[in-house]
């Protein structure tokens, strides 16, 4: 075709496009006139009125076929019969309002689950952080990932100050801190909320600024210029009514009044903070050790950083006892401080649904086979009519993609009511970024992808399965019997069908196990009627030692005398709560193990009678145990054990200090059971208790927590608890709670994990019961007529149902093999989330199994036993 005619033909084909019906109208008239015009030419010729039409139409080829070639000319017929194979989809599906119905609810629940889950995990790990050019954002770290005290991305301030100092890669760095509150007052009730020190390019780093107001300038991190700080939206709108003429005014946290010079956008979270104030990093007795963020400059790569990372490292002089292990070069994406622990349990429910997304196809498909099976004559006699198989294929595709659009649809509507289930069924503090959760063009664009490949894969195998047979064979009286060739594809989809939900099924049980194990754990102490009050006493007000003991003291004597309180104790870091002190210590006489150390908690006299900690030895703290008496320590058996093997270690003697001298020695007086002080999974941390009273360190009794065991009920205590915190101290915040709720708190998570596995497994469960029942209620309607002939020749009720038991039989039993060998292999993802459970344990999988089994015969046993009913009479008489 040359150039100029292809050009001429393009409006023609744009207005058969849009103007498709009148372009059919104009061929009508047009074939009209021309078997006219050659019907009078015969008729010229001398044939008659009827020979002469009968020549036209034969010398022009059929007017329908003529109509077909001339619409693939303009090359849009594909438009005309999508619009067909819609209307005629929407009416076939609208004839089976119960097919329908069946189908649309299954998808709706496979695909809202799984748009559930992909809004939590497009906005937790996929959406980009809230700051210009995100991806150039990287972590600093250059600690290890071995450690007695867990693992987080920092740089120590002296390799800090070094790197900082010689960096040719970033733009900017900065260094923060995490994990830090204080005390908010004079702002409505006392609260305490969570802060951040951060260097003075904090913000510029990542070139997030104030909405309102300023940010650091240089400088303003040294003593006398620091007592400013910039609030969060949240906190402005909170506490300060978004008045902005809080810019400029004082606050006062912690005690000390700090002028808010600047007020952040929304949704600005880094870390997750309501208060920014200056940080001036040092070099001094103690190096911290903070997060580092760095902006790359524009053309450096990651990898490029690392390199320049890892030189940097290799040149640190190694300090006593240090060697390179100590120091790991990592750049690290920034949202990974935020969304690595989160990371693979998303992944895991991303798969979950995903299983439960396949049986739902699986079960449609198999209604669509069953529904096909009935609709041979109808697909026969299209094909004798012109219609060729890529013509049917693509009619029973449209219906299969109707259908999966209505289920995503309602799956849509499932998600709007899910996804906040899901952030509110979520322990507190699990989900990061929950800001960043919600329905969008993405959640939308996803759900309608998923409802068209959910559509083709559900409908490819029946379509080509129903239009594979001849036309001859299809309109043969034997036709029929042809259906039965269906039951082979249904048997396999059924056997994958059980296979997926043994694997979802075997995953959620061994987190319910894992979780009931975890909940079994012994803490070490009781938590039964058991109140606690923690508090944070800022060193504004409270600064030497003897004060903050004189504060504990009234306080612990107050409670005491509460009505219905039984004992009252104090510590400083409560089990199973965040806060941990560990450290060494000096042995007399010994040498301690390498790498060996403890829990500090400083406790007071009837610690361990009140919370239930057993004394196996010795003696606990009494109120002699004083600054002006011999200083005194409790030890937890592990610590008796590895010191003292074989020994009594009452009057054995240990220092905290680094180099004791006479008086900083301690003499053990007890010896107490070891307790979970950092949760349940985790082994009992040898520890060292201290007598409060005997504490000369201010930084190690700020932070305290009392413990009251009750008689009544506790409502009643922690009214009375909380006047006297206020009537001692009106500037302290109230945080009671108790040990049951905190005991609860440390398992949240697996118990969500367990909840949200389980529920998942169970809707795998149900639908692939009904899709055993529906296999065998189709194989019952397709053999009735064997069936009355076994009956008629003799064969009794129990014979039908074994018969019909075991085919259901051997499907299942193909189905556990298939589905137990993906067990083994896939569960194998969840070993970091289970507790004393193996993935492969084989009490789960053999409960598993049973549960399954059962499940699948019960289903099966319905129409096995209507089979046996079958009449012989009716059964033979049906052709």
């Amino acid at each position: 075709m040359r150039p100029e005619h292809w050009l001429f033909t393009i409006p023609l084909r744009l207005r058969s496009l849009f103007r498709w019906a009148q372009a059919d109208q104009e061929l009508d008239d047009e074939l009209r006139d021309h078997l006219e015009r050659k019907t009078e030419e015969y008729v010229a010729q001398g044939m008659t009125q009827e020979e002469a039409r009968r020549s036209a139409r034969l010398d022009l080829g059929g007017i329908e076929q003529t109509k077909e070639k001339c619409r693939d000319a303009r090359r849009v017929n594909w438009i005309q019969d999508s619009a067909q194979d819609v209307r005629y989809g929407l009416r076939m599906l609208r004839r089976s309002p119960g097919f329908t119905a069946v189908a649309v609810l299954t998808l709706s629940i496979g695909i809202g689950a799984n748009t559930a889950v992909f809004t939590v995990v497009s906005g937790v790990l996929l959406r980009p952080m809230p700051f210009p050019e995100p991806d150039r954002l990287f972590l600093v770290s250059l600690v290890p990932r071995v450690g007695p005290f867990g693992w987080e991305p920092g740089v120590s301030d002296r390799d800090y100050l070094a790197f900082r100092g010689q960096d040719q890669v970033f733009e900017r760095t900065a260094t923060f801190t995490r994990g830090d509150r204080a005390n908010l007052t004079d702002a409505g009730d006392p609260v305490q909320i969570p802060v951040s020190y951060v260097t003075t390019d904090f913000f510029a780093t990542l070139r997030s600024h104030p909405a309102i107001g300023r940010e650091f300038f240089a400088g303003e991190d040294q003593p006398g210029r620091d007592n400013i700080a910039v609030i969060s939206n949240n906190l402005w709108q909170e506490r300060f009514g978004s008045d902005p003429q809080i810019v400029g005014k004082p606050i006062r946290l912690d005690g000390v009044a700090r002028t808010v010079i600047g007020i952040m956008p929304v949704g600005f979270a880094l870390p997750e903070v309501k208060v920014w104030m200056p940080l001036a990093v040092q070099i001094g007795h103690n190096s911290f050790i903070r997060p580092v963020v760095g902006r790359l400059k524009p053309g450096v790569s990651p990898q490029q950083a690392h390199v320049a990372l890892e030189t940097f490292a290799d040149g640190l002089p190694l300090g006593p006892g240090e060697d390179k292990s100590d120091r790991w070069p990592q750049i690290i994406p920034l949202k990974d401080l935020f969304v690595a622990n989160i990371r693979r349990s998303l992944l895991v429910f991303a798969g979950a649904v995903a299983f439960v997304l396949l049986i739902a196809c699986v079960n449609v498909a198999n209604l669509f086979l069953a529904r096909a099976a009935g609709r041979g004559h109808e697909i026969a006699v299209r094909c004798t009519l012109g219609a060729n198989r890529w013509r049917l294929v693509r009619q029973l595709l449209t219906e299969s993609i109707l259908l999966s659009l209505a289920g995503g649809t309602a799956g849509m509507l499932l998600a709007f009511w899910g996804v906040p289930a899901l952030t509110a069924l979520a322990p507190v503090g699990t989900v990061p970024r929950t800001e960043m959760i919600r329905i969008d063009g993405w959640v939308l664009a996803f759900t309608a992808g998923l409802s068209i490949l959910t559509g083709i894969l559900f409908g490819l195998a029946p379509a080509f399965r129903a239009t594979r047979h001849s036309t001859r064979e299809a309109l043969s009286s034997a036709g029929r019997t042809l259906t039965r060739s269906h039951e082979g594809i249904r048997g396999a989809l059924t056997i994958s069908e059980i296979a997926l939900a043994l694997i979802l099924l075997t995953g959620a049980g061994l987190m319910l196990k894992s979780f009931l194990r975890l909940r079994s754990v012994d803490p070490g102490f009781s938590t039964q009627r058991l109140i606690t009050l923690t508090v944070d006493l800022p060193d504004s007000n409270y600064r030497a030692a003897a004060q903050l003991q004189a504060f504990h003291t009234r306080t612990m004597a107050e409670l005491s005398r509460l009505p219905g309180v039984l004992a009252a104790a104090l510590v400083n870091y409560l089990p199973l709560a965040e806060e941990l002190t560990r450290g060494d210590f000096q042995v007399e006489g010994g040498l301690r193990p390498k790498g060996f150390i403890v829990d500090k908690p400083c406790v007071s006299s009837g610690y361990f009678r009140t919370m239930e900690i057993h004394l196996l030895r010795g003696r606990e703290f009494t109120e002699r145990d004083t600054a002006t008496a011999p200083a005194v320590v409790v030890v937890s058996q592990s610590v008796a054990q590895t010191l003292w093997p074989g020994e009594d270690p009452i009057g054995k003697r240990i220092s905290m200090e680094d180099d004791p001298g006479p008086g900083d020695w301690l003499t053990v007086i007890g010896v107490a059971d070891d307790v979970k002080q950092k949760g349940l999974a985790e082994k009992s941390d040898p520890a060292i208790y201290q007598s409060y009273l005997q504490i000369t360190h201010p930084f190690l009794l700020s932070h305290m927590t009392f413990v009251v065991k009750t008689a009544s009920p506790s409502e009643n205590v922690a009214a009375g608890m909380r006047s006297i915190l206020r009537e001692i101290d009106k500037d302290q915040p109230v945080s009671i709670t108790s040990m049951d709720s905190l005991l609860a708190t440390t398992t949240a998570e697996p118990r969500f994990q367990a909840r949200l596995l389980m529920t998942f497994a169970l809707v795998a469960l149900v639908l692939t019961i009904v899709g055993v029942y529906g296999v065998l209620a189709y194989s019952v309607a397709q053999r009735t007529q064997e069936i009355g002939v076994r009956i008629a020749l003799g064969a009794q009720s129990a014979d039908v149902l074994q018969m019909l038991l075991r085919k259901a039989l051997v499907l299942i039993s193909m189905g556990i093999i298939l589905g137990g060998a993906g067990a083994l292999s896939l569960t194998r993802v969840l070993a970091n989330f289970l507790f004393e459970v193996k993935p492969g344990d084989p009490e789960t999988f053999a409960a598993v199994v049973v549960a399954l089994v059962l499940s699948a015969l019960a289903a099966s046993y319905v129409p096995a036993r209507r089979a046996t009913r079958v009449d012989p009479m009716i059964a033979l008489r049906y052709e």
